[in-house]
């Protein structure tokens, strides 16, 4: 039976109680709380094992996939390398087959040295050290007994930690805060030894000893009893921080003003200084007592005491004790003046120990109200002040960028999407024609590849249209220039030279003429690019004729318009396919492949071949006419295409028109699938529903496994094969979608440099990747980490006992998984600013999969 209380996610494991510095801020040395004169100076290999089997025993309870553990103390390393080799060790086996182990630890670094690095290493230790900033700021502090600095040996064991050998093991730099240190001092002096992360902390404070101000001392007052004034010089500090860090491109993650984002789109923090969030956090002394946070040391002596010990209490028994019910009370458990603030889902009154006031208890703001209030509202007024990240025309909001960059985004960062691909089809059906029209030169023939002197790619490029190795239209295309087919380059479209086929004239000029919203509906249809690229690489035109396109355009929304279409022929006879519409086939079933054209009017939404009304009169013998079928449910329709030619574009073998059997099939499917993603998985829904406009049945794997695909070329659209189930099908919509919007993603901003040729492993896919496809892999294999620990927080009744048993392991692997794809791609040093920024983000997001930011606890 699984247990009914709030489970701990996050552990604290004092493994040594003593320090090797004097810092006069520590919380634990210098604050009211002093118990830790009276507790063993090293935690016991025997008090650790029982540790380690209370956190399996209560990881098992919970079926926690993953849980976090720091070492800490005093200064860790005083334990000794080996001690805390045998200790990683026994917590790894402890936590076998039970949980994912997230192990990490904190030290002031004086003792690091390659030996003890290099186990860090060996034991995926992941390691945050204590810096203050330039020399100066940080020996203001950050001293030993005897008065001298810390800094140079600091440095020192940064840069051991840093070597590429043993960057993983570095989870960044934990920075307390001094307003008299100068903070763009600070952030340089940080920012110089290139960590992964950096972590600004406010200095620990109640209201019995408030945090030190500028003016030379504390700030005592008496503001939140209405009277008085509280001073801002911390917010002040931050702001200066976070200015150099924007201007800078963010090089590094700074988890406050992360989480200050985060928060404001709805988000969860990373930190709990921040939020509404619930506190998963336990401390395990020396001596096997079991504490609350540490920081409440800072309160008053007992502050974070519970009365339990590791050897005599399961961790349930901790979780019901007020203490930590307390700081598990979310905006009940705020006091009157945060319940009415405006950031209080942002701020979420602080870190709970800095609202402590001897006469009320913790009935308080936080002593940094005031900061906590402006560096919010600043951080939140710069984002929303930012300009677009433009593309051409086209352009998103950093918002949507940061919505898109964590792995989700909304309906307006869809469509601003998809109207930047909507030019890029625009761009390239201009470079089509002037392909099409120079193939056909006057001293040749009409058919296919006879007579052509032209380039293609000379011809796209002249289009504005400068392909890129993969095909694919670069930034500088005409979409930026100006250079477009229809209402707003009709001009463009008409300077090309003549064709001598006065049917293919005729249907470029149909398609230069149409109405904008014909154009629309026209470049919405996905595979429109698909066939237009063809158009332009290929010598021999691509199968198909511009008058499909034309008219089909007019009738989906009626216009009238007459134009002979040449037949295409195929396995299934000769036909004439209408975008978006359907397919007319002639001798059907006869591999007749005469030469001949039909004539083809729409009038209003109607379409007619030989006189009669396509899928409503009868056709004469031989003919057929197949319209495309929708796939609805709850209130999203999307087309479900197995005739497109154009479909062929996956990699994979589409299936041919699907029976109706087969199609009640897939409908019965989709309904069900679409349920769960907006139900179970909603932070996905928004952006599939506003996107994604096709799905198209591609043949099953011979082995069985699942197969999907998408194309770059065809924005809105996603190949699948029908899997077993709607769980099944949800899984591989939510994944297949994740590409179609990074994709679209890649083709209006440059995240790599393009310097990189190396090829990477990842476990996603057998054979070595490039960096391009480690960033898709990595974004599309996040949402199937989330979309895995979401079935496990479902639990047995929502997915059933095997796929829930599953969910555990392939949650934890998956997450694993892009955490190292994501690592590769920030060490390639092939990032772009824009690039930093997006991988940051997604970093972030695969982070809090784990329940908690990389760096560790904030508390500690």
């Amino acid at each position: 039976m699984i247990a009914v209380t709030r489970p701990f996610r996050q552990f604290v494991i004092k493994v040594h109680s003593r320090c090797d510095l004097a810092c006069d801020h520590c919380y634990v040395y210098q604050h009211a709380d002093q118990s830790w004169s009276r507790r063993p100076v090293t935690m016991s290999e025997e008090t650790f094992r029982r540790t380690a089997d209370r956190i399996a025993e209560h990881a098992s309870a919970h079926r926690l996939a993953r849980v976090h553990v720091v070492l800490h103390g005093g200064e860790p390393l005083l334990a000794g390398r080996e001690r805390l080799r045998r200790f990683a060790r026994q917590l790894r086996s402890a936590l076998h087959g039970v949980a994912e182990l997230d192990l990490r630890m904190q030290t002031n670094g004086l003792r690091l040295d390659d030996a003890f690095c290099a186990m860090l290493a060996e034991e995926s230790i992941v390691t945050s050290i204590s810096l203050d900033g330039d020399e100066t700021s940080n020996d203001r502090h950050r001293v030993r007994r005897n008065g001298t600095g810390s800094y140079h040996d600091v440095v020192r064991a940064v840069r051991l930690m840093t070597a590429p050998d043993r960057r993983s093991a570095f989870g960044g730099l934990l920075c307390t805060i001094d307003v008299e240190n100068d903070p763009v001092d600070v952030y340089e002096a940080l920012a110089a030894l290139d960590p992964p992360a950096v972590d600004f902390l406010l200095p620990h404070a109640t209201w019995e000893h408030p945090p030190p101000r500028r003016d030379g001392g504390p700030s005592r007052s008496n503001a939140v009893d209405g009277g008085g004034t509280i001073g801002t010089d911390y917010a002040d500090w931050l702001i200066a921080v976070h200015q150099r860090w924007t201007a800078d491109g963010m090089p590094m993650r700074i988890r406050m003003f992360e989480s200050i984002s985060r928060l404001t789109r709805g988000r969860s923090s990373l930190t709990e200084a921040l939020g509404l969030g619930s506190s998963d956090l336990l401390v395990v002394e020396t001596d096997g007592a079991i504490e609350q946070a540490d920081w409440l040391k800072t309160a008053y002596p007992g502050a974070p005491e519970t009365g339990m010990r590791i050897d005599t209490h399961r961790l349930d028994e901790a979780a019901e004790h007020q203490g930590i019910q307390a700081r598990r009370a979310g905006l009940d458990g705020l006091s009157a003046q945060c319940r009415a603030c405006p950031v209080v889902a942002v701020c979420g009154g602080g870190l709970y120990g800095h609202r402590y006031r001897a006469s009320n208890g913790f009935d308080n703001p936080s002593v940094y109200c005031a900061d906590l209030l402006k560096i919010i509202e600043y951080v939140q007024a710069t984002e929303r002040d930012d300009a677009d990240i433009q593309h051409g025309w086209h352009g998103l909001t950093l918002t949507h960028f940061d919505e898109l960059a964590a792995g989700y985004g909304g309906t307006a960062a869809v469509r601003s999407l998809a109207a930047a691909q909507n030019s890029q089809r625009r761009a390239l059906l201009a470079a089509a024609r002037r392909a099409d029209t120079e193939a056909l030169s006057p001293s040749g023939s009409d058919e296919v590849g006879r007579g052509s002197t032209a380039h293609p790619r000379r011809s796209a490029e002249r289009d504005g249209v400068r392909l890129r190795r993969d095909g694919g239209p670069s930034r500088s295309s005409a979409a930026e220039k100006g250079g477009a087919v229809g209402h707003d380059g009709a001009a463009d479209a008409r300077r090309h030279i003549a064709a001598p086929s006065a049917e293919r004239s005729a249907a470029w000029e149909a398609i230069a003429a149409l109405s904008p919203p014909a154009l629309d509906v026209l470049l919405s249809d996905p595979y429109l690019r698909v066939w237009a690229l063809a158009c332009v690489q290929s010598v021999r035109r691509a199968q198909g004729h511009p008058a499909e396109a034309a008219l089909s355009a007019a009738a989906r929304t009626g216009g009238s318009l007459t134009l002979p279409v040449p037949l295409r022929h195929g396995p299934e006879g000769s036909s004439i396919h209408l975008p978006g519409i359907g397919r007319l086939l002639l001798h059907a079933g006869s591999r007749d492949r005469r030469p001949g054209a039909v004539t083809v009017t729409t009038v209003d939404t109607e379409v007619m071949a030989e006189g009669r009304v396509l899928g409503r009169e009868r056709l004469p013998d031989g003919m057929l006419w197949q319209p495309l079928r929708q796939l609805s449910a709850d209130g999203l329709e999307v087309t479900l295409d197995d005739l497109d030619p154009s479909r062929d574009c996956y990699g994979y073998r589409p299936l041919p028109r699907l029976s109706e059997a087969e199609f009640r099939r897939w409908e019965q499917l989709f309904g069900e699938a679409w349920r769960l993603i907006r139900t179970e998985y909603p932070e996905y829904a928004h952006a599939i529903a506003a996107g994604l406009t096709t799905v198209t049945p591609l043949a099953p794997a011979a082995s069985g496994d699942d197969t999907s695909a998408t194309s770059r070329h065809a924005f809105g659209a996603v190949g699948i094969a029908l899997p077993r189930s709607a769980e099944d099908l949800a899984m591989l919509i939510i994944h297949e979608y994740q590409h179609v919007k990074l994709g679209a993603m890649l083709d209006m901003f440059d995240l790599l440099d393009g310097v990189d040729e190396r090829r990477y492993r990842v476990l996603w896919r057998p054979d070595p990747r490039p960096l391009d496809a480690l960033v898709q892999g990595a974004y599309a294999h996040l949402a199937v980490a989330d979309v895995w620990r979401i079935r496990l927080w479902r639990g047995v009744p929502g997915v059933g006992a095997a796929l829930h048993e599953r969910s555990r392991t392939e949650a934890g692997t998956w997450r694993t998984a892009v955490l190292d794809a994501l690592d590769a791609v920030a060490g390639s040093g092939s990032l772009t600013a824009l690039g930093h920024r997006f991988v940051r983000g997604l970093r972030s997001e695969a982070e809090t999969l784990g329940g908690v930011a990389e760096t560790g606890p904030v508390a500690v």
